[in-house]
């Protein structure tokens, strides 16, 4: 699948021909250097490596320098590798937002907001028990009965619980492209996307 490694500016709205106002994600899209290509007679596989966002010389390992050297690119901060890219590129190419055109759909790869320890309300969608408490001051939010009774005399596994929420990767399929700006490596997608403000992200089209 082609596609970029990008970072995620924010979100924003804009209106379309018929005067609806659109939520969507701006998103900077490359440029992106191809630092390695994968081939099946030597990896096994085709795969093309691209490297997004520099990073300080003295911040890169030797083995990182070198292997960006062959590219004749400075260091990378992420590197992704896409399989089955289309078209032929070689060794330092470097791919900007024009891979993509207004009104294709594409897929966003991003790791989601952590949002620690989190009740059953907000990581599950229960409802609570509302107002309907009967008198209970602190009922209000609470998961409820979770158990069965003398048999099986356990909880099962895979119990919607409180737990760990967010800080995992996750994919957004099918956002429609409605403005690509390749002056400025710049993607708008309509809906959101996973991800804080300047996180990495893949989009795949």
């Amino acid at each position: 699948m082609s596609g970029l490694i990008g970072r995620k500016v924010g979100m924003t709205s804009i209106f379309d021909e018929n005067g609806k106002n659109i939520p969507c994600t701006v998103i900077e899209a490359g440029p992106c250097v191809v630092t390695q290509v994968r081939t099946e007679e030597v990896d096994g596989y085709k795969a093309l490596q691209l490297g997004f966002d520099d990073k300080a010389e003295k911040r890169a390992k030797k083995s990182e320098a070198g292997h960006f050297k062959k590219a004749g690119a400075s260091p990378k901060k992420k590197v992704v590798e896409f399989r089955h890219f289309e078209g032929e590129h070689k060794l330092g190419d470097t791919l900007g937002v024009d891979l993509f055109v207004e009104g294709e759909f594409v897929d966003v790869t991003a790791t989601s907001k952590g949002k620690g320890f989190q009740g059953v309300v907000k990581r599950h969608g229960f409802g609570g028990v509302g107002q309907a408490t009967h008198g209970q001051h602190n009922r209000l939010r609470a998961p409820g009965s979770i158990g069965a009774a003398s048999y099986p005399a356990r909880v099962f596994k895979g119990m919607k619980m409180a737990g760990r929420m967010g800080g995992e990767r996750v994919t957004v399929q099918n956002l429609r492209v409605l403005k690509v700006v390749p002056e400025k490596n710049l993607i708008v997608l309509k809906g959101c996307v996973p991800g804080h403000k300047n996180a990495y992200l893949t989009i795949e089209k």
